[in-house]
This record gives structure tokens, sequence and C-alpha cells, in this order.
């Protein structure tokens, strides 16, 4: 190749690269931060203390992604949304809202570690290799040390173990079929200390995870192994947050490590993780309607564990509030269902005691799906 021809190449190669950088198409200047595992970790900036933002950019892999900042106390107090590159095709997203209920644990060894963080939920994108996040808050100053986590549940690999053996303690219903963690790959290296257990398991709180209903229930496996990775190394708790998670087809399986039958201590439902059960449904039910399956998975686990310690789903009990969750100060008590079906406490947790006639038609649903396997 004569010099000529070489300027010439050199030219269209550097122009050729500003264009896709414009359109944040490259691959990104400076590396993320990457954990092992799976999980890389991108820092948001902006000159406006209530704004950050990521431009667009090419990444590695991933599947799922949040957003988190340093302190796990803080509120977002403002909206995150992200938009993400589809690996196979290369068009990009709509802009999606993260939803930012970050589930921050109060007891056990999640609360007591170092490194713990607040975040959003996190989202399930389908395989992607860009990514653009911009968050601005709606009452001043947004939370420092804000990043996107990056999450790529190939990094390990299930061994979809079937079911969960049946455990000896008797209950008054029967025991669910469960895929125990190995079902969805957990890397149990990743956890570092043992169960923290309660006495008692008083209430099954029920939540969905957010995100999207577009996946097949063949990748539930792989959604579950994402939330761990995001729990665990973008957030820095000690396991996964909730006990059991349902997939839409109505598959159980087990969460949070410890023993199903055991009263451990999850993050699930900030103020209220001692002597509960969290119960989380892979999809987003702010709108959608749960269909009959995931209503009769859910009501076969909460019966099942409930009656394992005695207790009635169509009951109410009294717990103490463990830390100030916003609907209620540390220390105060308050009388709730020890059945709570899916985003029942959502509404009580943002003042909205109202469920309305859909909401009340979805919880009687879920109480006679309970009396029915009870």
């Amino acid at each position: 190749m004569t010099p000529h021809l070489l300027r010439r190449t050199a030219r269209i190669v550097a122009a050729t690269a500003v264009a896709l950088a414009a359109l944040g198409l490259t691959s990104p200047v400076t590396p993320a931060a990457q954990m092992p595992a799976g999980v890389r970790s991108i820092a948001l900036h902006g000159s406006d203390s209530a704004e950050r933002s990521l431009p667009a950019r090419r990444t590695e892999p991933f599947s799922m992604l949040g957003v988190t900042w340093n302190d796990p106390r803080a509120e977002l107090g403002g909206t995150a949304q992200v938009r993400t590159r589809d690996r196979a095709t290369g068009v990009w997203s709509r802009w999606r809202e993260l939803e930012l209920d970050t589930r921050t644990p109060e007891v056990g060894p999640d609360a007591e570690a170092g490194g713990v963080r607040a975040g959003t939920q996190p989202l399930w994108t389908g395989p992607s290799d860009g990514v653009q996040v911009r968050v601005t808050g709606q009452h001043g100053k947004l939370p420092g040390g804000m990043r996107v986590e990056l999450v790529d549940p190939d990094g390990t690999g299930a061994t979809f173990s079937t079911s969960y053996a049946s455990t000896a303690t008797a209950s008054t219903a029967p025991q669910p079929v469960v895929t125990p963690r190995s079902g969805w790959g957990a890397d149990e290296s990743l956890v570092k200390d043992p169960a923290t257990y309660a006495t008692d398991t008083k209430v099954v709180f029920t939540h969905h995870t957010a995100g999207t209903n577009d996946y097949t229930c063949e990748q539930s496996p792989d959604i579950i192994r994402a939330i761990f990775l995001y729990h665990v190394q973008g957030q820095g708790w000690n396991d996964i947050g909730y006990h059991f998670l349902v997939d839409k087809c109505g598959t159980v399986f087990e969460g949070r490590a410890g023993g199903i039958d055991k009263p451990v201590v999850g993050a699930q439902t900030y103020g209220f993780n001692t002597d509960t059960t969290g119960v989380a449904v892979l999809g987003n039910y702010n709108d959608a309607i749960s269909s009959q399956p995931v209503l009769d998975a859910v009501a076969a686990v909460a019966s099942w564990k409930l009656g394992l310690y005695g207790y009635d789903a169509a009951g109410t009990i009294q717990l103490t509030a463990a830390a100030d969750n916003g609907l209620l100060q540390l220390g105060l008590r308050r009388h709730l269902a020890v059945f709570r079906p899916p985003r029942a406490l959502r509404r009580l947790q943002s003042h909205q005691p109202d469920l309305g006639a859909q909401e009340r038609e979805r919880i009687a649903a879920l109480r006679l799906s309970h009396r029915h396997h009870g």
C-alpha cells in the first residue's frame, strides 16, 4: 500500500470512529469496572447536583441492569431512566423508567457489611451490548456515588435440579414443588456469611420484581441468577433478598439460602424483614393481572410456609417496624394481614391505602386460592 493510500485510509478510519462515537456506538474509552461473575459498574457523572447521566455507549454483554448509590439509607428522590442496545439486532430500545424500591436490609449481615448500597429495582433487558442512562432529582441533590450495574448472568451455569427435597417439618398444607438454588445456578462462593434466623414466620409478603413480563419461562433461571448477582455484587448484600421467586408459568424457586422451611431473615420488606417471608413474582404487575398459575403458586407457598408456624393466612397480626420505612417510624406497631398479596404492601408504602376495585378482586382471588390450597 502506498504512503498516500495509507494516509487516506487512516483518515477514513478516524472519521468513522468519530461518527460512531457521536452515536454512542463505540466501545467505552474507559473500561467499566469489572467484578467477578458478570457484574460491571459504570459511574454516572453530571455537572448539576440534581442530574447524573451516561451517554449512549457500547458495552460488554449484559442482560440486566440497575442504578445504585453509596448511602444505603438514601432515597433517590427522582427518576432513573435507561435505554439499551439489543445485542442481536443493534436496535436501541425506548427509554424505560426504573422502579425506585430500594428494599435495603435493616438487619442481618446485609445491613452490617461494609459497602452496602441502595439501588433501584433491576431491569431485565435481555441480551444487550449498549446502554444510556439519565437520572434526574426532583427534590434537590441526588445521592453520591451513582453508578449503573450491568449484569451478565451467563458468567455461571445452572445445573437445573428439578425439585427441593421434602422437609421433615409438618405443616397444615402440603409442601409445593420448589426448584432449589442449584436449579438456577447460584454461585454459593459469593455468599460470604451464613443465614441469619428469626424465631417465627408470621407474615408472607408478596412482591413483583418489576421490569418486564416479556421473558420466556426457560429464561427464569437466568433472571433469578441476575437478580442474585445484582443484590450481592451490585448492592453488596449477602444473598438474594427474596425467600422464594415465582415465574409467570407458576414455577417456584428457592431464593435466599438457609432452608425453605426455616425462619430465615430476608432483605425484601424494609422494616419488616424479621419473622416474615418474601415471595417475588418475576415480572411487572403494576398494571398486568397475575395468571392463575401464578396465583396458585404464590398461594401454595404461603399456605405451606404459614402452616409450618401455625398461622392462618386469612387473619391479621401485629408487627413492630424495625426501621423508619416512610410509612411507620422505628418501633411503631401495625396490624398487618398475615398473607399480603402482590402490590398491597407497595401501595401501602406509597401512602395509597385505597386499593381500588381491581386490586381488591385480586386480593380476594388470592385469599380464595389460599383457602383452596389449605
